[in-house]
């Protein structure tokens, strides 16, 4: 995540970043990089984060979003996603980063930390509209997400 806030700094992005105590520590680093923050997460303030997503969208603003939400598992799709790209009528791009040397940290996301003057790739998927008629029907394309997700890791490491 820290060579894609680096890389799409100052450009009027809005993050959506957990409530939880780590949450506030990557959220200072965000604001620092120029990023206005939304705060909430599936299991602490959920109403809220969508609220504040809902109207950042509504507004033309464009959010990134991890997708596999504050516990995890890494690389594993919460609906919250794609429920939202439905509601907003916005598509969703993945993107992913890769450096040539980094430090991963040994957390539950194996945090990617790029070592100074190392090489950083960034890459995207093509953009996956959410077609469908409700919330249930867009829980189901989460799959769509995650090999768009593939895709662009698979692009960042080439």
């Amino acid at each position: 995540m820290l060579p894609l806030l680096y890389h799409h700094r100052n450009r009027g992005v809005t993050v959506l970043i957990s409530e939880h105590a780590d949450g506030e520590i990557i959220a200072r680093i965000a604001m620092r990089f120029g990023y206005q923050t939304v705060r909430g997460s599936t299991s602490r303030g959920a109403a809220r984060a969508l609220l504040g997503v809902a109207r950042v969208l509504a507004d033309g603003g464009e959010m990134a979003i991890t997708p596999d939400g504050p516990r995890g598992p890494a690389r594993s799709y919460a609906p919250g996603v794609a429920i939202i790209a439905q509601r907003a009528k916005v598509p969703v791009v993945a993107a992913a980063a890769s450096a040539k040397s980094s430090w991963r940290l040994k957390t539950w996301d194996k945090f990617l930390i790029p070592l100074p003057f190392t090489t950083v790739h960034v890459a995207y998927s093509e953009a996956v509209q959410i077609d469908a008629d409700d919330a249930r029907e867009a829980t189901a394309e989460v799959e769509r997400l995650k090999r768009a997700m593939d895709v662009a890791e698979q692009r960042a490491h080439a």
